[in-house]
């Protein structure tokens, strides 16, 4: 379905080529290391989806979908130096490649160059939802860090997180382009559900991968999470479901950010049901997306965006 806007995607990534274009020589190379990655693309993809499947006839959704490529890159690149990620998308960090310092200060280029850009919309609606989407993502973060190696947490509290840190950046394309469409009120809020339920159901998923998926089609290490001391929710519904001594492992492995019982924390996840568990809470944030979509709505790219949250479940990296 993202082949919809493989013509409009094209269109971005030069306008992404242009607006890296700097005097400062590692800013271009750290920028481009990460970006040219590749990944899914999928939050620029959906502001061109949804902006198709509401009839936009305008050029400017390929700048704002580059504005929201540039953020979400921002944020991997400081992710990284918090996490002290070492691989992702199947190859080294750029804090592993390029340093810290230099990853932290790129992050920070590209959060300028996002809001130099969003000025070309010259609409203060455009500005004002990706100023909060900035500021919701970056508490997230926040509350993500304050979370680390927290047993405890539970599942109102880990959704929080992912809506503010993954889902919030989903809800402001899609939002985003309901405002290009100058479509009204319902339609905008409509739009928006959509893109955090796909964002929620996407960052689920992207946990179960942590334990059930396979390096070499994720392009990150198995057990990234607990070493890090995140409690995700295939964690929290394995500790629900377990014994007294499966809980015990779990809870000790979080605290230390231990992963030397991985293979045991694994089987334990999928003994539980945890893992079918956490993939029925996707289906249903996926299914709230699917319900959410504009029914007027009835074009190719609006069955795209169908598809696209039927399918996301069944994702393996």
């Amino acid at each position: 379905m993202l082949g919809l806007v493989a013509d409009d995607m094209a269109e971005v990534d030069r306008v992404i080529a242009k607006r890296l274009d700097t005097g400062v020589p590692l800013v271009s190379e750290v920028s481009r290391y990460i970006i040219s990655a590749g990944g899914k693309r999928l939050r620029p993809a959906l502001l061109l989806l949804m902006s198709r499947a509401l009839g936009y006839q305008g050029t400017q959704h390929f700048n704002l979908a580059a504005v929201v490529e540039f953020i979400h890159t921002a944020t991997l690149l400081h992710d990284d130096v918090v996490d002290e990620s070492t691989l992702r998308r199947g190859r080294p960090t750029a804090n592993e490649s390029f340093g810290n310092p230099a990853s932290v200060l790129v992050g920070d280029f590209l959060y300028s160059r996002a809001f130099q850009m969003m000025l070309d919309a010259n609409d203060m609606r455009v500005m004002e939802i990706l100023a909060e989407a900035t500021n919701i993502i970056a508490e997230g973060e926040v509350l993500q860090l304050m979370n680390m190696h927290d047993a405890s947490l539970d599942e109102a509290a880990y959704l929080r997180v992912i809506r503010s840190k993954t889902a919030k950046l989903f809800e402001a394309s899609t939002r985003l382009a309901a405002v290009l469409a100058k479509a009204p009120p319902h339609v905008e809020e409509a739009c928006a559900t959509y893109g955090q339920a796909l964002g929620t159901a996407f960052q689920v998923i992207d946990d179960v991968l942590d334990y059930a998926g396979d390096a070499s089609e994720t392009g990150k290490n198995l057990g990234d999470d607990l070493r890090e001391g995140k409690t995700t929710l295939p964690l929290i519904l394995a500790m629900q479901r377990g014994t007294a001594e499966q809980r015990a492992l779990i809870k000790a492995a979080i605290e230390a950010g231990d992963t030397t019982q991985l293979s045991q924390i694994v089987a334990i996840v999928k003994e539980t049901g945890a893992l079918e568990a956490t993939r029925a809470a996707a289906a249903a944030e996926a299914q709230r997306a699917i319900d959410a979509l504009p029914s007027f709505a009835r074009n190719q790219h609006a069955e795209g965006l169908l598809q696209l949250a039927a399918q996301l479940t069944e994702r393996r990296a």
